[in-house]
């Protein structure tokens, strides 16, 4: 017991202070996590330990946890919406990328037809875990590209219960095709019938007993159960645990509790997802990388290579060059699920100890290239194309004489929609990408990036505008915003909402020519609205004089 506190108490100061350093340099704290593993699994000699099912277990959960929480945004509506690139895509590019491994593994390495058809297979697989994270973190998984990514994943996490049911098959000779075919459907349609009717009604009445006893512990509690207990069926039915976790999901999804459960298991997703990254790094043969180290990067980036090929011209045939190089870029490297494949392979005798040794390597190698390569998807995907979804970077506009919006929350729309009406030439600017993406849908002009930085205000050419509407909340961002743009063209005209006579006072030293006092505007509306409807009230030629008188004497804070 004390040996395994020692462990458990070395792995997470080294995992502490690692990720406390890559933090300063905006490294993942996935590589972390991983080197942390490696230098535990050194340090206690755990490569030649092989009682390590229990962190592999563990580890695995996180993975499980992840796939719930993909399933948490995919309703079934929106998987139908999505179906074409689902499953035209993902089909697709493992048929694809199976087809081009395979003969490098077979000719290129002298491999037999069984290994090759394994290794292309799994190398085939993307990394949901690293690319899933680096989309939510980053708000692209709303972008288009963010989209695509996400629906291959999905189809490649499906796609591992007919590879690891094909190695089963392999293994075994006295099960013929048809029957592991056979035993897998009727499998899969008890798990999804009994997911979908019994389990379904259960899903609903757990969640509901647990909210309305206002105990969020016990909501909490419901919530493990379900994840755990649907990834238990699935496993027992002969799939991945990951699978009845997907499906759970899917189902909370339909259900008005899925924002709060996923709210609520955040925090341990992503612990398990760190003991997940912890066990890959235990799988790291120093020596043997060191001893192997050409042969490991030259498979690494010829995987690589291909992958970012196909699913480029996979996208590219109906996207734009900029989205399909970032979704190259993004799934190009190999998934934790090739792991198990290896594992299982490795085990049932259809892959050598050293090959699959190799193999685990290179995927290791793989994930902890990732977490650079999507974290600066921009600036590589910039040596291509740039467009609009790179935060700050705009292209310059020929327009003159325009109103400016920046923001596009609710008063934003509502500036938008009525300049729109009158015909007035305008464009947004807004830091909220799911803003921008939404005023491109209305027709707009709009692009992502922050009015406070000097090439934003060249490129929409502020000083050539009519004037810049500042609808945003955040007081501090509206002075920064306002002081930029004076800055940049102190004659800009400046017309800024406000929610208060403090917040006119602190703006006070800037030259900014109209206050919209949001409370004001709305009370003088009312009061409009109301008077229309005061039997024998006639509106006299005062009207403006005393909106005047009430500005003056309003006291509203």
């Amino acid at each position: 017991m004390d040996s395994i506190l020692l462990i458990i108490f070395i792995s997470l100061a080294i995992a502490s202070v690692l990720n406390i350093v890559l933090k300063k340099f905006s490294i993942s704290h996935i590589i972390g996590y991983i080197f942390t593993g490696t230098i535990i699994s050194n340090l206690f000699n755990f490569n030649a330990s092989t009682d390590l099912d229990s962190l592999e277990l563990i580890g695995e959960f996180g993975i499980v946890f992840l796939m719930f929480t993909i399933g948490l945004e995919l309703s079934f509506n929106k998987l139908k919406k999505m179906k074409e690139i689902v499953f035209v895509n993902g089909t697709a590019q493992i048929l694809f990328s199976t087809l081009l491994i395979f003969p490098l593994a077979h000719w290129v390495f002298k491999l037999d037809v069984q290994s090759s058809v394994i290794i292309a297979l799994a190398f085939s697989l993307s990394s949901t875990a690293i690319v899933l994270t680096y989309l939510k973190k980053s708000k692209d998984i709303v972008t288009p590209y963010g989209q695509k990514s996400i629906a291959i994943l999905i189809f490649q996490d499906l796609a591992v219960i007919p590879i690891l049911l094909l190695i089963s098959f392999m293994a075994n000779n006295e099960l013929s095709l048809t029957d592991v075919l056979l035993n897998t459907v009727v499998s899969a349609t008890l798990v999804i019938v009994f997911m979908f009717t019994l389990g379904k009604k259960l899903i609903e009445w757990l969640l509901h007993f647990s909210t309305n006893a206002k105990l969020e512990e016990l909501f909490l509690g419901s919530v493990l159960a379900i994840v755990i207990g649907a990834s238990l069926l699935a496993h027992e039915m002969g799939f991945t645990y990951s699978l009845g976790a997907f499906i759970a999901g899917m189902i909370i999804a339909e259900t008005n509790f899925h924002v709060k459960v996923e709210s609520d298991i955040a925090s341990y997703k992503d612990i398990l997802l760190g003991a997940f990254f912890f066990s890959v790094g235990t799988k790291i043969d120093v020596m043997y990388f060191t001893s192997h180290l050409y042969l490991v990067f030259g498979v690494l980036a010829g995987v690589m290579l291909v992958k970012a090929l196909i699913i480029y011209l996979l996208i590219r045939r109906k996207a734009n060059k900029s989205d399909s190089v970032k979704a190259a870029l993004a799934l190009c490297q190999i998934g934790e699920f090739s792991f198990a494949i290896f594992t299982l392979a490795t085990s049932e005798n259809i892959l050598s100890q050293e090959l699959g040794s190799f193999l685990i390597l290179v995927t290791v190698l793989s994930m902890i290239v990732t977490p650079f390569i999507v974290n600066n998807i921009y600036k590589l995907a910039s040596f291509v194309v740039v467009e609009f979804y790179e935060s700050d970077k705009i292209t310059p506009i020929q327009n003159s004489n325009h109103t400016v919006i920046c923001g596009f929350s609710v008063v934003g729309r509502i500036v938008a929609k009525e300049l729109d009406k009158k015909g007035v030439n305008f464009l947004v600017i807004s830091d909220n990408l799911q803003h921008v993406l939404l005023a491109r849908e209305r027709g707009y002009m709009a692009y992502f990036g922050h009015l406070d930085k000097r090439p934003v205000l060249e490129s929409l050419k502020v000083e050539q505008s009519a004037c810049v509407i500042v609808t945003v909340n955040n007081m501090t961002n509206k002075r920064i915003i306002c002081q930029a743009v004076l800055d940049y063209y102190p004659d800009a005209n400046l017309v800024v909402k406000i929610n208060s006579r403090d917040e006119k006072q602190a703006l006070s030293d800037l030259n900014i020519n109209s206050f919209v006092h949001a409370q004001n505007e709305t009370a003088k509306l009312i009061v409009k609205k109301s008077l229309l409807l005061v039997p024998g009230y006639v509106a006299n030629n005062n009207t403006e004089q005393n909106n005047a008188d009430t500005d003056k004497d309003d006291t509203l804070t």
